[in-house]
């Protein structure tokens, strides 16, 4: 294993001198074959580790050893002379066995997670090796190119090497799946003839015309808050956003009290309670609670995940009858307050990968291999879909379904969400026709009403916002926060008592009570959050905002 030095030395471009970059021998010339055309066998066999994650699932087959695994090895290691080995890795202990894999000396060929700061702690700890992209490119050309098309070249360096290969996420900049339904008919009862943005004066106004004439009477729900990821500000910023500002205040484990975008968001939340929209109880409404809200027809909008079954839509609609609704569909126009109509996106990559220190050159480029022959379409999609007739079927519409996990035959049966951790190496989830073809197979079609159209429209207009620079993934950093660590839990529990006395505060009173309490939760630990992110930002130790061509500024006036 490489030596160690000190987590920031590396971090800012050490590790050259620790590291050596892998170099591989017999691999085709720029003029030569490329890819599988230009792969021979290895003359002694090789053995290739991959990680699987071992997520304690009940009638899931043993993770190391089942027809899928025996699959992989006779399509493929057979073929190369590799013999492929699957380690399981405890999906909620994946650092702990990892640690314990690099003492015993035993890493697999490659380690994969989904979290940067894992991948920069296992960097650091000398768990990586940097690698040759010219020479990953001849062996994996898929899988490079697949890396260009993504975008993802900028996420492959740390500490001034190449360490990081980057599955595919698609879709990710559009969180389509996430989707408000809204009572389309309260609207048109009340003269509305459009869906008000969230964050307006055009919102408060519809909400006071539909409490005024009766048809509820706190339209606007609440809900208690719970958890990481409360409150995100972002439709509340400023764009384009000042990098070190996103860097402190942007990651939404933590809410930023002290931010303008959080003042700016509580101030809304403040202005719905005096107006006598939101429920003043809403501090004691749980989930099921609120969802049950909207079934029973008591709140305005509902929230959720599109799939082909909503047993709250159904439920919906047997209590509601003659109601009619809506899908808010994105509308990318700055709104009457000057907000933009921004929104988190997930990370632009699926799983990250990382070459063992402690493997061979024959075992890193078995594991490029391997990275490439997962990511030819026939192989994904036999890995993804498995066999006609026993673990899918194709539709009416040509398109894959598969059967459900419980009658799948044992002798074929699927690992995990269709075996993902096999085939997440290359791609975060499966894709099966186009956009539309995905959307209409996972958008139910058994309701009184039918959305996909809606949904559809949705993901184009988040597309085009995305475009615009509105589609903000969060900083990530290259090293781990000690204050997140120390204060996450203190400072989220403490947010939702000060933000419940900011909601419930006369309006007279806010602004002088949000500063004293945002003081209070600075000096909590927040200040220290804010400090360390900010240090490893100036310290080029983190990503960084990317730049749009089509780039809207908002134009708010507080």
């Amino acid at each position: 294993m490489a030596s160690k030095i000190s987590r920031r030395d590396f971090l800012r471009g050490g590790a050259a001198a620790f590291v050596g970059t892998m170099m591989f021998s017999g691999i085709a010339s720029a003029e030569e074959a490329t890819g599988m055309d230009s792969w021979e066998a290895f003359s002694d066999t090789v053995t290739l580790q991959i990680p699987v994650y071992d997520r304690g699932a009940e009638g899931v087959p043993d993770v190391s050893d089942n027809y899928w695994t025996q699959w992989i090895q006779e399509n493929f290691g057979d073929q190369y002379n590799i013999n492929v080995e699957f380690v399981p890795i405890t999906r909620t202990d994946v650092m702990t066995d990892y640690a314990l894999l690099a003492s015993s000396q035993s890493l697999p060929t490659i380690l994969m997670e989904y979290d940067y700061d894992k991948l920069a702690s296992w960097a650091v700890d000398g768990y990586l090796q940097e690698y040759d992209v010219e020479e990953f490119a001849k062996i994996a050309p898929t899988y490079y190119q697949n890396m260009i098309d993504n975008e993802q070249l900028g996420y492959i360096e740390l500490a001034g090497g190449n360490y990081l290969a980057t599955a595919e996420r698609p879709y990710y900049n559009t969180g389509y799946t996430w989707i408000t339904w809204v009572r389309e008919d309260w609207l048109e009862e009340v003269g509305w003839d459009h869906i008000p943005s969230g964050n307006s004066q055009d919102y408060l106004d519809a909400m006071t015309a539909i409490k005024e004439a009766g048809l509820a009477d706190y339209p606007a729900g609440g809900a208690m808050l719970t958890g990481v990821g409360s409150d995100q500000t972002y439709g509340y910023r400023d764009f384009p956003q000042d990098g070190e500002h996103w860097a402190m205040y942007g990651d939404y484990q933590i809410p930023s009290l002290s931010s303008v975008e959080n003042r700016r968001l509580l101030k809304f939340e403040n202005q719905k309670y005096n107006l006598g929209l939101t429920n003043p109880e809403y501090y004691t409404i749980d989930t099921e609670t609120e969802k049950s809200n909207f079934i029973n027809g008591q709140t305005y909008g509902y929230s959720g995940y599109i799939s082909s079954t909503i047993d709250w839509l159904e439920s919906f609609y047997e209590q509601n009858p003659d109601a009619t609704l809506a899908v808010a569909v994105q509308n990318n126009e700055l709104n009457d307050l000057g907000y933009a109509p921004a929104y988190r996106a997930d990370n632009p990559f699926g799983m990250l990968i990382g070459f063992s220190s402690q493997a061979s050159e024959d075992e890193i480029k078995a594991a490029m291999m391997y990275m490439e022959w997962m990511s030819q379409e026939d192989v994904l999609f036999t890995m993804q879909w498995g066999i006609e007739g026993e673990t899918f079927n194709y539709g009416d519409d040509g398109l894959p379904v598969s059967v459900d996990y419980d009658a799948q035959p044992s002798d074929y049966k699927q690992g995990y969400n269709n075996s993902k951790d096999y085939w997440s190496v290359v791609i975060e989830s499966k894709n099966a026709g186009t956009i539309e073809d995905t959307i209409t197979s996972n958008t139910p079609q058994n309701l009184p009403q039918n959305f996909t159209q809606e949904v559809i429209d949705n993901y184009y207009a988040r597309l085009e916002s995305a475009e615009m620079g509105w589609a903000v993934s969060d900083c990530m950093f290259g090293d781990s926060l000690e204050s997140v660590t120390e204060y996450q839990e203190t400072l989220v529990n403490l947010y939702v008592e000060l933000r419940d006395k900011l909601v419930t505060a006369s309006e007279d009173d806010f602004d002088s009570l949000y500063e004293e309490y945002a003081q209070q939760y600075l000096d909590a630990g927040y200040q220290e959050v804010i400090d360390e992110r900010l240090a490893l930002y100036q310290e080029g130790l983190t990503t960084t905002l990317p730049e749009y061509e089509n780039a809207v500024a908002t134009e708010i006036e507080d």
